[in-house]
């Protein structure tokens, strides 16, 4: 999601969308309607560069890699988990503000924002392999194993076929039978969908088969007072080490990163 796009938007629009997305996540979140709930417990706490733009994130094979945002400061990068050093980088062409990334085998693909424009990795070299376009805007993305699934910031999510990186079917994800808006950095957990909704501090777990809301993860507060700046943006960020069943979260320009244990609170 970009800096700024409340003023992209205009101020009448931004009270809006305010209210229909941050309003109607939490009395959703708050409310005896049946979904499940989740808070967190910090397990572990980690480095993270206090200039990265957190647009999307994976772990893989013990190390991070993150894409980052802004025009002309947008990169792809390797990171050391433990240190937060970024062992690896290439920087997008200045025009382009980068948005989510995921790794498909030996690839990674990265969007960016308004420009309807990807790029292919090759994943060890960072080598640009191809670039692809799309139709709509880029937020997020990650896959099934056998699928891209991309976020534009409405509700719906996108299917794409990993080769052709065309458009294969596309699905609303609904919280009862409301539109879930802000849908942002994805990331595939145990066969879910786990989406940071922008520009709040939740997540939302979905089911990929239907688009129904599995429930809702609060992570309200996790950043401590004493880490924040007047540069600090929000929540976005999501990483899963599947060998060790580890879940990571951050934010844009936050200085830290959390592991972090899911808490049922209903």
């Amino acid at each position: 999601m970009a800096a700024n796009r409340f003023l992209k938007i205009g101020i009448p629009a931004v009270v809006i969308l305010g209210v229909v997305v941050s309003g109607f996540a939490w009395r959703h979140f708050k409310t005896g309607n049946g979904l499940k709930a989740w808070t967190y417990k910090i397990v572990n706490t980690f480095p993270h560069d206090r200039s990265a733009f957190t647009q999307g994130l994976v772990f893989e094979n013990g190390v991070l890699y993150e894409g980052t945002g802004i025009e002309g400061h947008s990169e792809l990068r390797k990171v050391e988990l433990e240190t937060g050093n970024v062992l690896q980088r290439v920087k997008l062409p200045d025009q382009y503000f980068g948005e989510g990334i995921t790794i498909f085998k030996d690839r990674i693909i990265q969007l960016t924002y308004q420009s309807k424009v990807g790029f292919v990795y090759d994943k060890d070299s960072f080598e640009l392999l191809r670039e692809f376009t799309y139709p709509t805007e880029g937020w997020g993305i990650t896959h099934n194993g056998a699928q891209l699934i991309m976020s534009d910031g409405t509700p719906m999510l996108y299917f794409l076929d990993p080769e052709t990186l065309k458009q294969i079917n596309r699905m609303m994800v609904l919280d009862q039978d409301r539109p879930v808006w802000g849908l942002n950095e994805l990331e595939y957990v145990n066969g879910e969908i786990y989406a940071n909704v922008w520009p709040t501090n939740r997540v939302v777990r979905i089911a990929p088969e239907s688009g129904k809301v599995i429930g809702w993860i609060d992570m309200e507060g996790i950043l401590p007072p004493e880490d924040r700046s007047e540069e600090i943006d929000v929540f976005n960020g999501i990483a899963y080490d599947p060998d060790n069943h580890r879940l990571f979260m951050t934010g844009k320009y936050w200085p830290k990163l959390f592991e972090i244990k899911l808490i049922p609170t209903k």
